[in-house]
């Protein structure tokens, strides 16, 4: 069990996508903390947004284990855009988009075990957008930026990636149709995509990997489309 008792921390791994990195990484024996805002008895509730919730978790963390690790910075940032989204949650989706990311890192560099890895998690929306989501899309950004710098500033220390999920449905619906085939791919990701992904990176076998970004999204980014082309209607 290559993970057994690993310290790693999932930020936003009460649900969804870090939900499942968390299992797969107790899978392997590791032991995991988690920091989510949803209540629950089984994680440390906190919002990211509030750098007192990230300093308490960060405390607690080190005083149990002494060492982190992996670092997994996966939790969701508010999606608005331009024409609803307010100064306030403009600045909130940063925060825990961009922010969290960064301090939560701060406090842990110098408790960062040999081999250390921290995998952020970003989103095909760092290079591509849709209309009306400029505040997720930011810090998406944001935080694939965020990646080589700190990979530069941690040489040594710890290997810094970032992954950026395409579509991903979090309850594993098989899609069917153009939903699927749409996607290079010829499917609708799922969790464990992204789960395996992130095990991966922060395994010995990916020793060689810093400061990269990972876009898993069936393809989908690299497909060209133009009006009229193999059917597209833009309307």
């Amino acid at each position: 069990m290559e993970y057994k008792d690993k310290v790693v921390i999932v930020t936003g791994g009460a649900q969804g996508i870090g939900k499942c990195i968390a299992e797969e990484f107790r899978k392997q024996g590791a032991l995991v903390e988690v920091i989510d805002k949803q209540e629950g008895q089984n994680h440390f509730v906190g919002d990211l947004s509030n750098r007192y919730a990230i300093e308490e978790f960060t405390k607690l963390v080190i005083e149990k284990y002494g060492k982190v690790d992996f670092i997994v910075n996966n939790a969701l940032p508010l999606m608005k855009g331009i024409d609803e989204c307010s100064y306030e949650e403009f600045e909130y989706a940063l925060k825990v988009g961009v922010t969290a990311p960064f301090y939560m890192v701060k406090l842990l560099k110098d408790h960062l075990a040999e081999g250390a890895s921290i995998v952020n998690i970003s989103s095909s929306r760092d290079r591509m957008s849709q209309p009306q989501t400029e505040s997720y899309t930011a810090a998406k950004g944001g935080i694939a930026a965020l990646t080589h710098a700190l990979a530069v500033s941690l040489a040594g220390k710890a290997r810094v990636n970032s992954i950026s999920p395409g579509w991903i449905d979090t309850d594993y619906k098989v899609y069917e149709g153009p939903d699927a085939y749409q996607q290079p791919a010829g499917r609708v990701g799922n969790p464990l995509d992204i789960a395996n992904m992130v095990l991966f990176l922060c395994s010995e076998k990916a020793g060689f990997i810093t400061g990269e970004n990972i876009c898993i999204d069936g393809g989908m980014t690299r497909q060209m489309i133009y009006h009229g082309d193999c059917g597209w209607k833009l309307e």
